[in-house]
């Protein structure tokens, strides 16, 4: 076993530790090559590195400082369960679980044919986007890809699927299966959506930057004066300072209550928890915060927790300036973690001289014992994992507040997320996964007819799963007159509207949710797909590029770029795209259609037999768009069948497919929308 690892120095910024098989030696050094020539520092230790303590000591410091770690994967690997580099990889992957949520660590390789199943590597490395580098030779893409998550400006990794209230309920995850145009905003919606009582989720999805072949985005305009709204705020993420660095579970539950209040107050503008969770585990300068979120007002916090005690730190600073405005302390028993919350808020409305108006006092969850507000908001710290690891325990966490208390109904709203979210990710069967989340959401409602998440989860489910659109109109409407400036609900509506096709409205609702949370990708995604549905190319362009500034590594996102590079017949760099995208699904379905604009039909129906192959139970409306732009009109319909038949979580974008245009006059597809509940 050999190691290629970062420059040996302490400094992680432009480390690479390369890990892999004895066997592998080869394809390890083509990539450090790749990578050398286009100046990223990579050391390839070439001798026999050795076991005992000068190993450990050495691989575990070059493991604890690079930046990237990458391992390489092949049928070498997959059929050996001992070797230098599974302990490497157990190292690694201990560094990825406590990095999760600060930026890419993990970037696996693989060299050959070997599936994720198969791979026999740790939980986290299949929650990585996977490149596939046959016996080592490196694309300029790839190299691309390293420098860009090198980069000190990389955010966070996030990965959003589809839009569900489990979509909006996280940003995290990578999507196990493609999600057609617009992903349901549900996923995207929990995210954001803060429940009264606490939470914790994350938002967003992932993105690579593209080769200089590509055409460049629009130049960025001129930095605008700091004017915000006088009366806008942004809630940071508290910092967990507990010794043991383990309650930051606890610490964003804290934050995102504060914000989930403040967002309460009339008058007062306060930006979403997708965008101010953006600058999670970054020192950056809070007048450059306020510009980009376009607040006024900036609001720090630390939690240090030490058994049943707490202890809360909050601050108002003025980002024009860097001004302190007010800060506070707040030493209580955990059991009282709800009171600290409202004392902050009530706090910071008087710094702000804003006047609380009567329905800033609202119905708070209430939790009975400290045992059950820690489980809640472990099952929303969970969540944001988007693994099906996460997803189970998340599950169990929510199950089991409501064992101790049946009349949860946080818990019963965020078990309606995760159930839903495992459906739709196909963690568990699509039918029995959607109900669970539906009788989950129902039950949140019946407890408290006011729970706005209820309503988001049961209006998702609604669109997505059962394709009736009037009901879920009535859910999300219903979600709009309990919290009608909340992000999550108005972009939901949006997208909403354009699986009805009502363009206009779906623009509107996307641009306003955007106002109140500027760096929500999922919302900024939704609108790509609305700019493209209504073939405002250009537009849609820049809204794909956007989703890549904001969150590099968004799942697909190469794949819709690719797609409205291809539409605008700019070929060669839509090849580009789709040869970056990591989701293998896409990835096929993209290069299919591209190698076919390029008349390279071998390569074509190559690319797109895998996608069948591979992907045909879980991609069936991306098979459906290749086949469709390939002029193959039967063959699309009945992928498009089957998609309908599968209960397909993608498919309730249809109307703004682009790739279908050509066969929408065809009876055929008429008959599919009626059997969806679309009215002609």
């Amino acid at each position: 076993m050999r190691a290629v690892s970062a420059d040996q120095a302490n400094t992680p910024s432009g480390a690479v530790f390369l890990s892999y098989a004895s066997q592998d030696a080869e394809a390890a050094q083509k990539i450090c090559e790749a990578l050398r020539a286009a100046g990223i520092e990579v050391f390839l230790d070439q001798s026999e590195l050795r076991g005992g303590d000068v190993w450990d000591e050495r691989i575990r410091r070059e493991i604890h400082d690079c930046a990237l770690f990458i391992p390489v994967i092949s049928a070498n690997t997959a059929s050996r369960r001992e070797g230098y580099f599974r302990l490497e990889w157990d190292l690694a992957d201990q560094r990825s679980h406590m990095m999760a949520r600060t930026r890419v660590f993990v970037v696996p390789v693989c060299l050959d044919a070997t599936t994720e199943a198969a791979a026999d590597v740790p939980e986290s490395f299949r929650r990585a986007q996977w490149t596939r580098l046959p016996a080592g030779e490196t694309p300029p893409a790839f190299v691309e890809r390293v420098r860009r998550l090198l980069s000190p400006e990389t955010p966070a990794a996030t990965r959003p699927l589809a839009g569900t209230m489990s979509g909006a309920i996280s940003a995290v995850r990578e999507p196990i299966r493609a999600s057609r145009w617009a992903k349901p905003l549900l996923l995207a919606i929990v995210a954001v959506v803060a429940l009264a009582a606490l939470a914790y989720v994350v938002a967003n999805k992932f993105w690579v930057s593209k080769q200089a072949t590509t055409e460049a985005a629009p130049a960025p305009a001129a930095a605008a004066a700091f004017n915000p709204p006088p009366h806008s705020i942004a809630v940071l993420p508290f910092v967990d300072l507990s010794e043991k660095h383990d309650q930051e579970y606890f610490a964003d539950g804290m934050s995102e209550a504060v914000l989930d209040l403040l967002a309460n107050i009339p008058g007062l503008k306060v930006i979403g928890r997708t965008s101010s969770f953006q600058f999670k585990g970054k020192n950056q300068d809070l007048r450059a915060v306020g510009s980009t979120l376009g607040a006024r007002y900036v609001v720090e916090g630390s939690v240090r927790k030490s058994g049943d005690q707490v202890r809360v730190t909050a601050q108002l600073i003025n980002a024009d300036d860097g001004s302190h405005l007010w800060s506070d302390t707040y030493d209580e028993k955990v059991d009282d973690a709800l009171k600290i919350q409202d004392k902050i808020a009530a706090n910071l409305a008087r710094a702000l001289q804003v006047s609380v108006g009567a329905d800033y006092q609202q119905a708070r969850p209430s939790f009975k014992t400290a045992e059950q507000y820690d489980l809640y908001l472990r099952g929303r710290h969970a969540i944001d994992r988007w693994d099906k690891e996460g997803l189970e325990s998340a599950v169990t966490y929510f199950q089991q507040v409501l064992e101790l208390d049946p009349n949860s109904a946080p818990a019963a709203a965020w078990l309606s997320a995760a159930q839903e979210a495992q459906a739709e990710f196909g963690y568990v069967e699509v039918r029995d996964g959607m109900e669970r989340a539906r009788s989950s959401a129902q039950r949140a409602l019946k407890l408290d007819p006011n729970s706005r998440e209820g309503y988001i989860i049961l209006g998702v489910v609604q669109y997505v799963y059962d394709w009736d659109w009037p009901a879920a109109e009535r859910s999300l409407n219903e979600a709009a007159r309990l919290a009608p400036r909340d992000p999550i609900v108005i972009a939901n509506l949006g997208q909403l509207y354009e699986a009805l096709g009502k363009w206009d409205d779906s623009s509107r609702a996307l641009e306003t949710a955007l106002t109140r949370d500027p760096l929500f990708t999922i919302a900024h995604e939704a609108l790509f797909s609305v700019r493209l549905a209504t073939g405002r190319l250009r537009e849609a362009e820049a809204e794909a590029r956007r989703v890549l500034q904001i969150s590099p590594t968004y799942a697909e996102a190469e794949y819709y770029l690719g797609t409205v590079l291809l539409l605008q017949g700019k070929s060669d760099a839509a090849l580009i795209a789709m040869q970056q995208e990591t989701q293998e699904g896409a990835h096929n379905v993209g290069l299919a259609m591209v190698y076919y604009a390029m008349g390279r039909r071998g390569e074509s129906d190559a690319a797109l037999s895998r996608a069948v192959k591979e992907h045909g139970q879980d991609d069936a409306s991306e098979i459906a768009d290749a086949y469709a732009y390939r002029g193959e009109k039967d063959l699309a319909f009945k992928w498009l069948e089957q998609a309908c038949a599968q209960k397909d979580t993608g498919l309730w974008g249809i109307k703004g497919d682009p790739f279908l245009k050509d066969v929408q006059n065809d009876p055929r597809y008429k008959a599919l929308l009626r059997k969806m509940n679309f009215t002609e």
